[in-house]
């Protein structure tokens, strides 16, 4: 049985800061708070027997960061393969701009499409079937190389909101839950009969 762990980032503002929409534009390290919450999850995945075999992250140094610090915490020394499919997305016109700015251009009603749905603003740029396909085609060569093997994702916000399209009912999925992952949160799946579970989900450490 494969066990996939997907982990969003850990934060990359301060309490002093004002948070901004990052996006795959912006590459911004993790702060102290952030690291916090990586070490908080290397100390989950110890605790839970989810250590895992193999790692992948994005480009961006927040989630190498997130997931070379989790993996330490474990007591391993697993390295971290680096995939472009797991960049965060491009906000287009409000990257990097505040949460206030974003609805004044697009809508309160947008966002909330967004974090429901998963329907991609206007303006944004995204493209939503090549991140599902994505997904459904790294589920399907990660049970291929190692049907035993626990691995362990650590992506982004506009990334992670699609990966339930694994199980292949996603809306039955966004009806029930939150389908955005917190920061420092994480998520596992399993695969099961040749399909993929959502055994827990937005999991806090």
């Amino acid at each position: 049985m494969t066990t996939l762990i997907i982990a969003r980032h850990g934060n990359t503002f301060g309490p002093d800061d004002t948070p901004t929409r990052v996006g795959a534009r912006t590459d911004l390290p993790l702060v102290d708070k952030g690291k916090q919450q990586a070490r908080a999850l290397g100390q989950y995945l110890a605790e839970n027997d989810l250590t895992p075999d193999t790692v992948y992250a994005s480009e961006l140094q927040r989630t190498q960061q997130t997931a070379s610090i989790a993996i330490k915490e474990v007591g391993g020394n697993t390295p971290v393969h680096t995939l472009d499919i797991f960049n965060e997305i491009d906000y287009g016109p409000d990257e990097n701009k505040t949460e206030d700015d974003v609805i004044a251009r697009i809508g309160e009603h947008a966002i909330k499409d967004w974090d429901e749905h998963a329907t991609v603003p206007d303006g944004w740029k995204v493209d939503p079937e090549q991140i599902i396909k994505d997904w459904i085609e790294f589920g399907e060569k990660i049970c291929a190389d190692g049907a035993k093997e626990t691995v362990l994702v650590v992506t982004s916000n506009g990334i992670a909101r699609f990966a339930p399209h694994m199980t292949g009912d996603f809306e039955a999925f966004a009806a029930n839950h939150t389908i955005k992952l917190s920061t420092g949160a994480l998520a596992v799946l399993q695969h099961e009969n040749g399909r993929w579970i959502i055994k827990d989900w937005n999991i806090k450490p």
